[in-house]
């Protein structure tokens, strides 16, 4: 990413020299500019009959795969709000519960760019599992046994990661 970033967003120089492998200084300004990571989140919610809630991808990247309903974290909003706004616009489901699991670091493809991401994960309790419906960036939305995941089908790398350790901490077992 520090490769196309050509211009100081402070004061416009093209003297925008890279500073170390995370950030480029400018030699006009002085601002040294650091390339962190996007905060995403994604959801793990399961019904009353132990299935998760999966995704069908409307969009770019990998669309067409599964996926956890999820997405990035807007500004001035935390995590917890990030992961129950995202359910409600793909699933319209209503978010009564967050409690994070782990994270893992990501690189989500967008525009030709390696956007780097902090995917945070969370299991969610919402307020009625049945309402699930798809919108937004997801094309489809249903449930899945444990035994019927197929990690293989879900289009990014960091959801195929988590899913992993998912069943391997609820004990589920893995279909491959």
């Amino acid at each position: 990413m520090l490769d196309k970033l050509r211009f100081c967003p402070k004061c416009g120089s093209k003297h925008f020299d890279i500073n170390d492998e995370k950030s480029r200084k400018c030699a006009k300004c002085g601002l040294v500019f650091y390339v962190n990571p996007s905060s995403a989140t994604a959801a793990f919610i399961v019904n009353d009959k132990g299935e998760l809630l999966v995704t069908r991808r409307g969009k770019e990247p990998g669309k067409g795969t599964l996926d956890l309903p999820g997405g990035f974290v807007d500004y001035d909003e935390t995590a917890e709000e990030g992961i129950a706004r995202e359910i409600k616009e793909e699933t319209g489901l209503e978010v009564t519960k967050t409690e994070y699991m782990f994270s893992l670091p990501n690189i989500y493809i967008y525009s030709g760019l390696d956007i780097h991401t902090l995917d945070m994960f969370f299991r969610c309790e919402v307020k009625d599992c049945s309402a699930a419906r798809p919108d937004d960036d997801a094309e489809e939305c249903f449930w899945l046994a444990p035994d019927d995941i197929h990690t293989e089908l879900f289009g990014l790398r960091s959801i195929r990661h988590a899913i992993r350790t998912y069943l391997d901490m609820t004990n589920k077992s893995l279909k491959k």
